[in-house]
């Protein structure tokens, strides 16, 4: 697919979706935003803020660390005077996150980074695969997340023996239904446009707004959109909700830009 007349709507959190905006603006591409997911950090002085606090002050009894997302990482490393413990290993769940980590200076260079080989599997369960489980083995697992989503692979963890402290980094949320983005969502429905979703949560989202907005009146519309998705589950998520057009294009901005520019 080249530049040209449709839109490429993105649908990630406001400050997760801005340097992709960038980058696809500057190749020519005519660009929405959508976010499906609102985040915010922890409220100050709260006890999540506390115990988040207190992890991160004593980081070296962990033998591993999980980032479940790219909010999470940033939730964790822009807190102000934080230095990444070496011997500490950091385990995430796709190529997405391994760049936000490199932009605080950690790579394969200076950390244990086990991350999904392959970015059309990017989820818990191909992390479980990359993971040295007799190095866990009668240690702890630190999983930084938000304060919902899923459970396998802390449950996982758990199974094997492995000593799990779940930690909230941020919080997430569905947007708030309101005139303006309801007549956005008609208007980019209009057309066959390219949604970029990388959630199932997101995907569930994005339906429940249509049917909320118009009924069932659009719900045919919105599954004609060419729908961009990251991995698998998504794909599974979006053929029981009824999608028609799903391209399964890999974790990471950089398998973004391919699809795009190889004509999806």
């Amino acid at each position: 697919m080249s530049p040209g007349s449709k839109k490429i709507v993105l649908t990630r959190p406001l400050a997760q979706a801005q340097p992709m905006v960038q980058r696809l603006t500057a190749l020519g591409y005519s660009v929405e935003l959508f976010p499906l997911l609102e985040i915010t950090s922890l409220p100050d002085h709260s006890e999540l803020q506390a115990i988040l606090q207190s992890t991160l002050a004593h980081l070296s009894r962990y033998a591993l660390a999980v980032f479940v997302s790219p909010n999470a990482i940033h939730a964790v490393f822009q807190r102000q005077s934080f230095h990444w413990p070496n011997e500490v290993a950091i385990a995430v769940m796709g190529e997405g996150s391994r760049s936000v980590l490199a932009q605080y200076g950690i790579n394969n260079s200076n950390a244990l980074i086990y991350c999904p080989a392959d970015p059309l599997h990017s989820d818990s369960e191909a992390l479980l695969e990359k993971i040295d489980w007799p190095a866990l083995k009668g240690r702890e697992v630190v999983i930084f997340r938000a304060e919902t989503g899923r459970e396998f692979l802390s449950e996982q963890l758990t199974a094997h023996g492995v000593k799990v402290n779940k930690v909230v980094a941020y919080r997430r949320f569905a947007p708030v239904i309101n005139e303006r983005n309801s007549q956005l969502l008609m208007e980019l429905l209009s057309d066959v446009n390219d949604w970029v979703v990388s959630s199932s949560e997101a995907l569930a989202t994005l339906l429940d707004m249509i049917i909320k907005v118009t009924g069932d009146a659009d719900v045919a519309k919105l599954q004609r959109v060419n729908l961009l998705i990251s991995h698998h589950r998504i794909a599974t998520a979006a053929k029981k909700y009824g999608f028609k057009c799903v391209h399964l294009i890999g974790s990471g901005d950089e398998n973004l830009l391919l699809a795009l520019q190889s004509r999806l």
